[in-house]
């Protein structure tokens, strides 16, 4: 049933799981009491959230990472959900639009059109997250295979991102410089890099993570059989979206101070991946099951985690 209701790429679908998410936040909100502040700060963290959700829609629809279905709109949903807790920290929020703006560029590098604005975008907004997220300097990675894939590498292509980046920095610098606190700047340069995952040992995180990346293997193995047999504009988003994966997985271990929060940059290449995956299931009881098996994760994590 839940597997015919996503099955095609309708707005009922995106409304009815914009309305679950909404009701799974609002009691993460309300549950504790009803206040005007809380009003107020639901609101501003919705509309934070909703722009979240439809750049990782469109960058999915516009470069056609899945097939014409609402499997990833839904995981991505869900898995929000099962960290949303988390996530209520407007820091954070702002960290994850800038970071989808910066992917919205580098996936749109397999069209041919107006590549060097392509590249010097997604440096400039990888630059103002670098600001608020030193570590998110590993995404250039990205960047560069974009390019490599969809063979662009040219020197325009090389230095366009680089450039980019430095923008918002020459900007940053600029302003710490006339209050005399370039010390400020400079500390972004200085990595304390902390390879700990004991955080990650929770019993939330345990359980969540191990069946995600569980589903991952699944898919990335099978996917890629299918996938990497064809050579097709596919197959290097294929193989940007495993690397976006790694990418992120590395950042997420690496960071000093985890809280959690930073399994949001996952979401993206995790519900695009599990989605393809889900697209390789022929029996539609199986795709039920996984997909209601979500469902409940996420109302688990919400009430009880």
């Amino acid at each position: 049933m839940l597997a015919n209701f996503l099955n095609k790429s309708k707005p009922i679908n995106f409304i009815g799981l914009l309305l679950f998410f909404l009701l799974g936040f609002l009691y993460t909100v309300f549950y504790d009491g009803y206040t005007y502040e809380k009003l107020i700060k639901a609101a501003l963290f919705l509309l934070l959230f909703f722009t979240i959700f439809f750049i990782s829609s469109f960058i999915n629809t516009k470069n056609r990472l899945t097939l014409d279905n609402s499997y990833a709109f839904f995981l991505f949903t869900i898995l929000i959900l099962c960290i949303v807790t988390e996530l209520k920290t407007y820091r954070i929020l702002i960290e994850g639009i800038i970071y989808l703006l910066s992917l919205r560029k580098i996936y749109s590098l397999r069209s041919t059109k107006q590549i060097i604005k392509k590249n010097y975008d997604s440096g400039f907004w990888l630059g103002v997250l670098f600001i608020l997220e030193p570590f998110s300097i590993l995404f250039f990675l990205l960047i560069f295979l974009a390019n490599y894939l969809h063979n662009k590498i040219t020197v325009y292509s090389l230095f366009a991102p680089i450039i980019g980046f430095i923008t918002p920095l020459i900007i940053y610098f600029t302003y710490h410089f006339w209050y005399d606190n370039t010390i400020a700047f400079t500390s972004l340069f200085i990595f304390d890099i902390n390879f700990n995952i004991q955080f990650y040992l929770q019993t939330k995180y345990t359980w969540l993570s191990s069946t995600i990346l569980f589903l991952l293997i699944f898919t990335i193995f099978f996917k890629s059989i299918k996938a990497l047999s064809v050579n097709n504009t596919f197959r290097k988003s294929w193989i940007l979206l495993v690397s976006n994966f790694l990418i992120v997985l590395l950042f997420s271990i690496s960071i000093t101070e985890k809280n959690g929060s930073e399994m949001m940059f996952m979401l993206f290449p995790v519900s695009i991946i599990l989605a393809n995956g889900l697209e390789l299931i022929s029996k539609k009881i199986i795709k039920d099951i996984i997909l209601y098996l979500f469902i409940l994760t996420s109302i688990f994590c919400i009430y009880f985690l």
